[in-house]
């Protein structure tokens, strides 16, 4: 396993990571999540990343309870949560960022967690009614508290990252030092383009997520959804039209013949590919099985392989034209 520095900052993350979004609680129950860490650990990954809203709570519950079976040293592991959706109705309660909902997000995550602090706490969407300066200063004094280590975004637009980060060094508080956006060969713009000033500007980091487009990446809804994929399960319905879309798919045939080259999965070519961007600090895994941690961490073995020509025939093999 390799490390790299989270943007600017001096933490170092696994370059593979393993999430728990869609898995833990409605896929993965406690005992599940502790082998999946334990592998994962196991196998150099430090970060292990989480939300508030992640079933609604429970996918917190289930890595903490994990986390303490396992009994690892704090200074080993690196845990994330996010704040933005909220997990009950109503004002100062759901998809806000003022400091009254922040002030107790924070509480209930660490109560959940059972951990003393997390190390990284992002505002997993951007709140239009609340003043960035709110925010910006409501995190400030998170990571003041002791409560988080490092303050950073998640969606956000780069110029919604740019005001907090300015109003941070105007009045000389914690800067967002990172954002999670969504990087995979279908979803590039974001992190190729929109954000190409804020790496040198702000010194960005990112830890990016769904390497393999919600699994559409590892060719297996060519024929349609298979039972058992995540495509399948009734909360995640909205995907499917995107995962069969048979544009896409030709391209993930012509994507998984240049993996058969490499003798690797596709799977495995898809996450290499996200790791082989400079600016991505890590890339957040998913999975189920330990089988399937073992197959993305196969990843780590591809990488050395994306030279000029495998990257100029995979991005032929993804060109709109």
């Amino acid at each position: 396993m390799q490390y790299r520095r989270l943007g600017r900052s001096g933490l170092q993350l696994s370059q593979l990571s393993l999430g728990s979004w869609v898995t833990y609680h409605t896929q993965v129950d406690t005992k599940a999540a502790r082998e999946l860490m334990a592998a994962a650990f196991d196998r150099g990954v430090n970060f292990f990343d989480n939300a508030e809203a992640y079933a609604g709570g429970r996918s917190e519950e289930i890595m903490g309870a994990a986390i303490r079976e396992l009994g690892w040293a704090r200074v080993k592991y690196v845990v994330s949560t996010k704040f933005f959706w909220g997990l009950a109705d109503g004002p100062n309660q759901r998809n806000c960022l003022n400091r009254k909902y922040l002030r107790q997000a924070i509480d209930g995550s660490l109560k959940r967690l059972g951990l003393d602090y997390v190390d990284l706490v992002f505002c997993h969407r951007a709140d239009s009614n609340t003043p960035i300066e709110e925010t910006v200063r409501a995190m400030h004094d998170m990571v003041e508290q002791g409560k988080a280590l490092y303050w950073g975004t998640s969606e956000w637009k780069a110029d919604e990252i740019r005001a907090a980060w300015e109003i941070a060094e105007r009045h000389h508080l914690h800067k967002p030092v990172m954002e999670q956006p969504e990087y995979n060969l279908f979803r590039r713009d974001k992190v190729e383009t929109e954000f190409a000033r804020l790496y040198e500007d702000l010194g960005l980091g990112l830890t990016t997520w769904s390497p393999l487009a919600s699994g559409l990446l590892t060719g297996k809804y060519k024929d349609g959804v298979p039972e058992g994929s995540r495509g399948a399960l009734q909360n995640m319905s909205w995907l499917r039209e995107t995962l069969t879309d048979p544009e896409k798919n030709a391209k993930v045939a012509r994507f998984a013949e240049i993996a058969s080259d490499l003798s690797c999965t596709p799977a495995q070519l898809a996450i290499a590919w996200c790791g082989h961007n400079p600016h991505v600090s890590t890339v957040i895994t998913g999975a189920s099985t330990t089988k399937q941690l073992e197959e993305n961490l196969g990843a780590l073995d591809v990488l050395p392989k994306l030279d000029e020509t495998v990257v100029s025939r995979i991005e032929s093999a993804f060109d709109e034209s």
